[in-house]
């Protein structure tokens, strides 16, 4: 177990969105320092931008975090993205999405290194990324090929303590039952168990949803939780693990409201992001699940129709947070378990 104080570092996100603003008001948010030593990453005048429609005002020093900064107030590891003349607010652009990468090579150098123990990041814009070539569908892939990961991957959400994880993510929905296997249940829930024991939670409760209406009804409305899902969960609740299922799609969340359960593993994209979007859309945090070092974010996105206006809210943001200092603090003692 960590017993000093998570080192995380802190990327504003999209420069053209509401992540500097959400930074600023974050590191300027009650706890947040006590909690954990910041390392802001990137460049000073984005970071400057965001505390002036944020209304707030950092101390920040900029240093080579290489060579020294845990325990300065505002230490700003200052790096040169982009241009101040090419932050065009509210606007994708090759520039923002350059600027992005270039920030997230840097920090998951310095993870490498033992330099940060974590990553927060403010909202990304896809499309400014895929214009600056990012070569891969979203930000987790590009990690995991940056840090030598070759193992399974997944987004991972959740909100107010509700974690949902994915068989399948970024496809088209007419592939989506062809693309479920006992594998891919199986490595979704072993996934999720094992972030959730990093966050905090001794024996996570977990509940696999099914894919048909009324979990197939038998086999009338499809076969895949008789011959796949029925027998991936019979496999896994024989192990060490609390997994139950396959539940209805429209009522399993019911049971993680009640608080029967901890996570959901959902069959597809929305299947669990419609549930927790409605739940509390401001309060929805991404974790990058799979990787070698925690990397969490906001599960919204970086709201250009209200960037420059000083209102966005820090809910997800603020949670984001927390849950890289909870998984830091768990994350010796369970980073060898495979659940």
């Amino acid at each position: 177990m960590t017993t000093t104080k998570p080192r995380i570092g802190i990327l504003a996100g999209d420069p053209a969105g509401i992540g500097p603003e959400l930074i600023a008001k974050l590191c300027t948010a009650e706890g947040v320092t006590e909690a954990a030593e910041i390392l802001l990453i990137g460049d000073a005048h984005v970071f400057a931008a965001g505390q002036a429609v944020a209304g707030v005002e950092l101390a920040l020093e900029p240093l080579d975090a290489r060579k020294g900064w845990v325990g300065r107030t505002g230490a700003l590891h200052a790096l040169a993205t982009i241009a101040p003349d090419e932050v065009r607010l509210a606007q994708t652009s090759e520039a923002g999405g350059r600027s992005v990468l270039r920030a997230l090579d840097e920090a998951l150098l310095l993870a490498q290194e033992g330099v940060i123990d974590a990553i927060v990041f403010g909202p990304f814009n896809k499309a400014s990324m895929h214009l600056a070539g990012i070569g891969h569908d979203d930000e987790l892939h590009y990690m995991a090929e940056r840090l030598g990961v070759t193992g399974y991957i997944s987004e991972l959400n959740t909100l107010d303590g509700m974690w949902t994880s994915r068989v399948t993510s970024h496809i088209a929905l007419r592939d989506v039952a062809d693309t479920i296997t006992g594998e891919r249940v199986a490595e979704a829930t072993h996934l999720i168990h094992r972030t959730l024991r990093r966050s905090g939670i001794d024996r996570p409760r977990i509940a696999v949803a099914a894919l048909n209406p009324h979990a197939g009804d038998g086999g009338n409305f499809g076969r895949e939780e008789i011959d796949v899902l029925t027998p991936a969960v019979e496999d896994l609740a024989r192990g060490q693990m609390s997994v139950s299922g396959p539940w209805p799609s429209d009522t399993v969340f019911l049971k993680a409201v009640r608080r029967e359960i901890d996570a959901v593993v959902t069959m597809y994209h929305d299947q669990g992001q419609i549930a927790l979007k409605l739940l509390g859309f401001d309060r929805g945090v991404t974790v990058q699940g799979g990787l070698p070092v925690p990397v969490s974010t906001p599960a919204h996105g970086t709201a250009f129709d209200i960037a420059g206006q000083g209102v966005a809210d820090l809910g997800a943001t603020r949670a984001a947070f927390d849950i890289a200092c909870a998984m830091v603090t768990h994350w010796d003692s369970e980073k060898e378990s495979a659940a």
